[in-house]
């Protein structure tokens, strides 16, 4: 028999951030957290997402065996400010067995009811800093720290419990070879006599930080029309600079100017990780750390995480500038492939974007949403 109980101390939180490391202690594709990030990440002290959040968290139990988690969250900026009445669902891991998973998602729906929400949907995180989706196509290939991966079956037991699909999103990659400068040069050229832009170079992270609230401002300009976005708040801003600052070379990141020093496009490059968090397999110390300092000096894979342009600019070519800053960057680097995280399938501007370099689309991912 199946119990599903909540998790409601220090103990119980960790065992449901290690869950995972058992579920995929086999795969070599499987990219596992930094344990105390995750906790970090569920510590209402800590996570000022919880000022306008709040989650339970869950574990699966048969017997004494953990065999499934989730996290049933809500976000009060996106019901109340939007009136999108959703329950969210994320940290959703389990066993190939069908009762799990029920037990679960049943979990989830009777608190959504309880607080006369309309739908669920999952697997999310609290915002859309977080991952997102069940992997639908690529399984063999490593997932990245900005990403969940799951098992095949997943999707096959969120439709037998009657979950449709709500959003769809793709990864692509591209060699860089692809890149032709001439696609962009001469154009970046011209976008910045036309418009008066610039472009900022960093070097150190103390020359970044001045910059980074107004990056987070325009992040929620130029995100703000998708349709699963949610406002990053002032506090949350804090959080994340401190979270994901240490990770990113200030050399990966490029900001694009006007004439009067306003920030009006920046975009955020990472090297992967990935291989790093697997021989980390969650601790920093005594040695994950060296691991990681060696991939962000060293790895030949560049990760494309975030790229925003002011309203006022889209569709204007600025995106010609910040390529033609990367490209430069990236061929000191010696970076070798290229890879972007997921996108909305129905966001054809940014493909538009991309479409010179021919990536190819090597996964798939999708939230499911049932209606209460």
């Amino acid at each position: 028999m199946i119990i599903v109980k909540e998790v409601t101390n220090k103990k119980g939180l960790k065992t449901f951030v290690k869950f995972p490391f058992s579920l995929y202690k086999d795969s070599e594709y499987w990219v596992p957290p930094i344990i105390k990030q995750e906790l970090e990440t569920f510590n209402k002290d800590k996570n000022p997402i919880f000022n306008d959040a709040e989650a339970r968290f869950f574990l699966a139990y048969n017997g004494n065996t953990v065999v499934g988690r989730i996290a049933a969250i809500v976000n009060w900026l996106e019901v109340n400010k939007q009136n999108i009445k959703k329950m969210r669902f994320g940290w959703f891991d389990f066993v190939d067995d069908l009762d799990v998973s029920k037990a679960l998602l049943d979990t989830v729906e009777g608190i959504g009811k309880q607080k006369k929400l309309e739908y669920t949907e999952g697997p999310v995180g609290f915002s859309n800093m977080d991952k997102v989706g069940v992997l639908t196509e690529g399984f063999e290939s490593v997932s990245s720290m900005m990403t969940w991966y799951n098992y095949p079956y997943y999707a096959n037991h969120l439709k037998h419990h009657g979950y449709e699909i709500e959003k769809e999103y793709s990864e692509s990659k591209f060699p860089f070879s692809n890149v032709k400068p001439e696609a962009f040069t001469k154009a970046q050229t011209l976008i910045k006599q036309r418009y008066k832009l610039k472009a900022l170079k960093f070097k150190k992270t103390e020359e970044l930080l001045p910059f980074v609230d107004e990056m987070f401002d325009l992040f929620n300009e130029s995100y703000a029309s998708l349709s699963s976005f949610v406002e990053i708040t002032d506090l949350q801003k804090q959080y994340f600079k401190k979270k994901f600052i240490g990770f990113v070379n200030p050399e990966y990141i490029k900001f694009v100017m006007d004439e009067n020093n306003r920030l009006i496009g920046f975009a955020i490059v990472m090297p992967s990780f990935a291989k790093a968090l697997q021989k980390t397999n969650g601790k920093l110390f005594p040695f994950g750390f060296i691991h990681l300092l060696k991939a962000k000096r060293t790895n030949k894979d560049a990760i494309f995480y975030l790229i925003g342009i002011h309203p006022e600019y889209q569709n204007k070519g600025v995106h010609a500038i910040i390529f033609n800053e990367y490209y430069h960057t990236f061929k000191e680097k010696g970076i070798e492939t290229c890879y972007r995280t997921p996108e909305l399938e129905d966001n054809e501007a940014i493909k538009k974007i991309w479409k010179h370099f021919n990536p190819v689309v090597y996964k798939r991912r999708k939230t499911f949403r049932k209606d209460l």
